[in-house]
């Protein structure tokens, strides 16, 4: 399937199993000189966008990223260029917020990382989307 141009089958099962694997840009650091103390950072990353899987039309919204730093601080070219790298890549967006909280733990590994995208509306639908890290894992058995 061609991420970028829309898909006319109804079905959205195994639409999204590449995204966690998909090669993007790594997010570099620099040293935190300051990581005997907690202090947060925010980003407001107002630009994002990527490819709908389902329709090939461009999605919008915004990137809110506040973390605390450990003994690394994300570097904002780098990170530019990773957020960059999804507007040609077909991904939901749940998903989208879910990678880049992947991703964001896993080259800067902050102490905690709320991040929230906020996206534009569909069909009259407004989406956000808000993971955490760490993560409060719920039970959902019931």
């Amino acid at each position: 399937m061609n991420p970028t141009k829309p898909d006319t089958s109804e079905s959205y099962d195994d639409r999204q199993s590449h995204i966690r694997s998909h090669k993007l840009p790594e997010i570099d650091t620099f040293a935190n000189i300051y990581s005997d103390r907690d202090y947060t950072v925010d980003l407001d990353i107002t630009e994002f966008n990527s490819i709908c899987p389902k329709t090939g039309l461009p999605d919008f919204g915004e990137i809110h990223l506040e973390y605390v730093p450990d003994d690394r601080c994300a570097e904002m070219k780098s990170l530019k260029l990773y957020i960059t790298a999804f507007r040609d890549l077909g991904i939901f967006q749940e998903n989208a917020v879910n990678r880049i909280m992947d991703d964001f733990v896993k080259y800067v590994r902050p102490r905690a990382v709320r991040i929230e995208g906020t996206f534009n509306p569909r069909g009259g639908i407004g989406t956000t989307v808000t993971a955490k890290y760490p993560n409060s894992v719920r039970n959902h058995s019931g």
